[in-house]
């Protein structure tokens, strides 16, 4: 493998479609949408809405809630995976957690359930770091363990972060997890209220990027892990590089003379050391929203040719928010491993390279945007194993 590559050995999920990776691929492959009518999630407290949540599951023993269990869960089924794909752990395994929004559900509970009032024990469990710690534990690994957080970019964020360990040679290995599991009710309500999130409206019907009529994307939750290496006998994709800008621009839109945008883009193929023409697949953020929907089509038809096709699973896993482009990125990577794009099927009009369904993917690049809220651009560029 080349020296600059890294590559995806293994992969974990807990979403919207189920605890374990293979429910994940199978829903994406059925074109059938993670989200169900959940009650509390409509337009008045009484009312059903539609959000794509992480149901209960795991194993009890790592935590009391949703996200130490999906976080542990899914780091778990990424190792695994690898070890069945032949990689074994170098001796300075490190740790990378994107997170966002944590244990929101523990929060909640804390604040408006127990009154401030918990053992010293159960207040542990409210830190990042203690998932962090007792999975280091687990598994008796010892580089450095950090958390990352770019916002809906995280994943991205947390892919080049351990990409940049392994070409210091800080580390041998990283595991990397993203995990978003903060769909409340109240947070879910704030992001209809910004005009972004649609509860009311079927997902498929809702969100439609880059066609016409979409009002935006339904909430999701997801847990993903990633084994990342240059040790792999097997892997099931490799990171070739990319890049990160900031618009520094406004805390939720995108700034709209594309500068930081169309050159993190640009960055992205320079540092991997590939041309645009090499890209057939944008994998792209692509949240139904119009302001990114349309700098994502404008980067597509300004940076790239006609044979690069764009897609986007949020209508299908949900928008899971700092977990976002770790979930993205798991489907790129096992799209290569299973010969197709499980792209979403187009219900109204849209732009004329837009994928739908089944698509045989062959040995094009991906690129995997995400445009985070607040102004964080990232680019990652992915690619078969040699």
């Amino acid at each position: 493998m080349d020296s600059r590559q890294m590559a995806i050995c293994g992969i974990g999920a807990v979403t919207g479609y189920g605890w374990g990776r293979e429910h994940l691929w199978d829903g994406l492959t059925s074109g059938k949408p993670a989200a169900g009518l959940e009650a509390g999630y409509g337009a008045h407290p009484d009312e059903p809405g539609w959000v794509a949540k992480v149901t209960d599951g795991g194993n009890p023993m790592d935590g009391p809630s949703r996200f130490a269990r999906a976080m542990r869960a899914a780091a778990r089924e990424a190792i695994a995976d690898a070890g069945e794909r032949g990689w074994q752990p170098g001796k300075r395994v490190g740790l990378l957690h994107a997170v966002v929004l944590g244990e929101v559900d523990l929060w909640r509970e804390f604040y408006l359930d127990r009154g401030r009032d918990l053992r010293p024990r159960e207040y542990l469990g409210l830190m990042p770091s203690t998932p962090m710690s007792t999975f280091m534990q687990e598994y008796g690994f010892h580089g450095p363990a950090m958390n990352v957080s770019a916002m809906c970019a995280s994943g991205n964020a947390g892919l080049l972060t351990a990409k940049a360990w392994l070409d210091a040679g800080i580390v041998d290995d990283v595991v990397f997890v993203a995990t978003d599991i903060s769909a409340t009710p109240e947070n879910v309500l704030h992001f209809v209220r910004l005009g972004v999130a649609v509860t009311d409206t079927e997902p498929l019907e809702a969100c439609r990027p880059f066609q016409e009529g979409s009002r935006g994307f339904l909430m999701g939750e997801a847990s993903v892990a990633f084994v990342l290496s240059r040790n792999a006998t097997r892997p099931y994709a490799v990171a070739l590089g990319g890049a990160m800008t900031h618009d520094g621009y406004h805390v939720t839109s995108v700034d709209p003379d594309l500068g930081q945008v169309r050159g993190c883009f640009r960055d992205a193929l320079v540092n991997a050391g590939v041309p645009a023409a090499a890209v057939r697949y944008l994998n792209a953020h692509g949240p139904g929203t119009k302001q990114c929907d349309t700098a994502e089509a404008t980067i597509l038809e300004e940076e790239f040719g006609p044979s690069t096709g764009v897609y986007s699973v949020k209508p299908l896993v949900g928008h899971c928010q700092g977990a976002a482009s770790a979930v993205e990125v798991s489907v790129a990577a096992l799209g290569y491993d299973r010969g197709y794009v499980p792209a979403p099927p187009a219900v109204a009009p849209g732009h004329p390279q837009l994928l739908t369904g089944r698509v045989p993917i062959g040995d094009g690049l991906t690129v995997k945007s995400s445009l985070g809220m607040g102004g964080h651009n990232s680019v990652v560029v992915l690619g078969p194993p040699a």
